[in-house]
C-alpha cells in the first residue's frame, strides 16, 4: 500500500482519482459495477514474505509490508527470508469463512506487493511462492476456490509501479519534495535510477503476470492495482485493454493510472462528502497493513462499524484490512472485531447492502475554521457524531450513533412517512410518528436496541 496515512476528512472530489472509461457504454460499465455497488463491504489481506518478520528486523520493530525498503535489505538477504516462509497454518477455507461471518461480500489478496514476490504460481517469473519457499502451494488458487464456496467475489491486488526485485522500476518525480526520484525504489541493489526503463519491466513482468492472474484462477472480481508511479497513459490503456479482453467483467480500480479505471480508492481516510462516483475506502484495523506483532493499536468495533455506516451513507464501499502472520493465521484481535461487525450486520444488514446514499447531508459534519489541517492549512472537517442515513426505494434507514432522549427529529423528508420501526425489532412494531410537511418526529423507546448503532426505518410514500 501507499505508505502515507492521512487523517481527517477531505472533500470527496479531492480524495478520489477521477476514473474514466473509453469506448464503453454506460450500460456495460453499470453491469460490471452492479455487484460492487451493492456489496459495500470487503476484506483486504496484506500477506507475503514480509509477514514472516512480524514487523521486526535487527532490533527495529516498526516494519510491515515495506520491510525490504524500510530496513534496506538487499535482495539476496530478503530472498533468504523468503526461503523460510512456510505458512503451514494457512487455511483458505477459514479465511473465507471469517470474511463471510463478518458480512463481507468480497476478498482482495496481495498477489504481488512492492517486494516483487508473487504469492501465486507465476510461470513467467520464478520469484514466487511455488519456486522459492518450502511451502509449495498456491494461495491464490486455494483462496479463489474458497471464495467461490462461500459466495465471495475473489479479487487480487497487484503492485504496479513499484517492484524492488526488478532492476527496471524507477519511482518518484523531479521537483517533488516529498517523493523525489528514487525515494520509493530499491537503491540498495539498483542505485542508478537513470538506467531503469519502466517499459522493460512492464513488458517482462507486469503484462505476463496480469495475464496469469486472469487465466489461471477463474473469474476475478477486481484487479486492485497500487502505485501507478511511472506508467504512461498508453501503458495504462494497454493494460486495461488486456484485462477487458481476458475478463470483461473484471473491475479495475483507478490506480491503474492516468484517470482510467472503474472507481477511486481513498486510503486510510473517509471523505467528507457524498458522491455518485464509485469509490472505496481502504483502511487498516491497526496501524499497519502487513503483520506487525508489536502493533496493538486496534480500532474498536464501534469505530469500524460506524466507519462502514458513514461510508455507505456517502455512496462508498469499505475495504477493511487484515495482516496474517507468517504462519498463515489472521490475528485473533482482527477476527474478534470482524465477527462483532458480522453479528450487527445479520440484524441490520438490510440498511447497508444495496443501499443508496443519504438524501440529507448536514448530519455528515462540517468544516471548522478554528481547526486547521496540519498538511493543507485549510479548515479541518469535523464529522457529525449523531446519525447517518442510507436509502432504498420507498424508505430511509436512520443509523443512530447517539440514542435521542425520547424522540428523533429530522427535516427535509420527501413524501409521507407511512410507518416507522426499529430494524432490530423482529416484529417491526410501529412507532408513533408526527409529520408536518418535511418535518418528521418519531417517538422512541427509552433504551437503544444497540450500543453502537441502532437503525430506525422510515417507510415513505407519496
Amino acid at each position: 500500500m501507499i505508505k502515507s496515512i492521512v487523517s481527517g476528512g477531505l472533500v470527496l472530489a479531492a480524495a478520489l482519482t477521477c476514473a474514466t472509461q473509453a469506448a464503453e457504454t454506460p450500460e456495460q460499465s453499470g453491469a460490471r459495477m452492479a455487484w460492487f455497488n451493492s456489496a459495500k463491504f470487503g476484506l483486504f489481506i496484506h500477506w507475503g514474505v514480509y509477514s514472516q518478520a512480524g514487523g521486526e528486523w535487527k532490533g527495529t520493530t516498526n516494519h510491515a509490508e515495506w520491510l525490504q525498503l524500510t530496513a534496506k535489505i538487499p535482495i539476496a538477504e530478503y530472498t533468504e527470508l523468503a526461503k523460510q516462509f512456510n505458512p503451514v497454518k494457512f487455511n483458505a477455507d477459514e479465511w473465507a469463512q471469517i470474511a463471510s461471518d463478518a458480512g463481507m461480500k468480497y476478498l482482495v489478496l496481495t498477489s504481488k506487493h512492492h517486494d516483487g514476490f508473487a504469492m501465486f504460481d507465476s510461470p513467467s517469473n520464478p520469484y514466487n511462492i511455488m519456486k522459492v519457499t518450502p511451502f509449495g502451494r498456491d494461495p491464490v488458487k486455494e483462496l479463489a476456490a474458497a471464495c467461490a464456496k462461500h459466495g465471495l467475489k475473489f479479487c487480487v491486488y497487484y503492485s504496479l509501479g513499484r517492484d524492488w526485485h526488478d532492476p527496471d522500476v524507477p519511482t518518484g518525480s523531479p521537483g517533488n519534495a516529498r517523493f523525489p526520484p528514487g525515494s520509493r525504489s530499491n537503491l540498495v541493489d539498483y542505485p542508478d535510477e537513470s538506467r531503469k526503463d519502466f517499459a522493460k519491466y512492464f513488458e517482462r513482468k507486469v503484462k505476463p503476470q496480469v495475464r496469469e492472474l486472469l487465466t489461471q484462477y477463474g473469474p476475478i472480481g477486481i484487479l486492485w492495482f497500487d502505485t501507478p508511479e511511472k506508467i504512461t497513459k498508453a501503458q495504462s490503456a494497454e493494460l486495461l485493454a488486456l484485462i477487458r479482453g481476458l475478463q470483461p467483467d473484471c473491475i479495475v480500480n483507478a490506480r491503474i493510472g492516468n484517470k482510467l479505471g472503474d472507481y477511486g480508492t481513498p486510503e486510510q481516510e473517509i471523505p467528507s462528502g457524498k458522491s455518485t462516483q464509485a469509490w472505496e475506502t481502504c483502511m487498516t484495523l491497526n496501524g499497519h497493513w502487513g503483520y506487525n506483532s508489536h502493533d496493538a493499536n486496534w480500532k474498536t468495533t464501534a469505530t469500524l462499524l460506524r466507519n462502514l455506516i458513514d461510508i455507505v451513507s456517502k455512496g462508498g464501499n469499505y475495504l477493511l484490512n487484515v495482516g496474517p502472520t507468517g504462519a498463515g493465521v489472521i490475528p485473533p484481535e482482527s477476527v474478534e472485531r470482524l465477527r462483532e461487525i458480522g453479528a450487527w450486520l445479520k440484524i441490520n444488514g438490510e440498511s447497508l447492502y444495496g443501499a443508496g446514499m443519504t438524501p440529507f447531508g448536514p448530519e455528515l459534519g462540517k468544516f471548522d475554521a478554528a481547526k486547521k489541517n496540519k498538511k493543507t492549512g485549510k479548515p479541518e472537517f469535523v464529522p457529525g457524531e449523531e446519525w447517518r442515513c442510507t436509502t432504498k426505494a420507498g424508505g430511509l434507514y436512520i443509523h443512530l450513533f447517539k440514542w435521542p432522549a425520547g424522540r428523533f427529529d429530522v427535516s427535509g423528508v420527501k413524501g409521507t412517512v407511512k410507518k416507522a420501526y426499529l430494524l432490530a425489532d423482529p416484529d417491526r412494531t410501529a412507532l408513533k410518528v408526527k409529520q408536518t410537511g418535511a418535518e418528521v418526529s418519531v417517538e422512541l423507546p427509552a433504551k437503544a436496541p444497540d450500543a453502537i448503532a441502532s437503525v430506525l426505518c422510515l417507510e415513505c410514500g407519496d
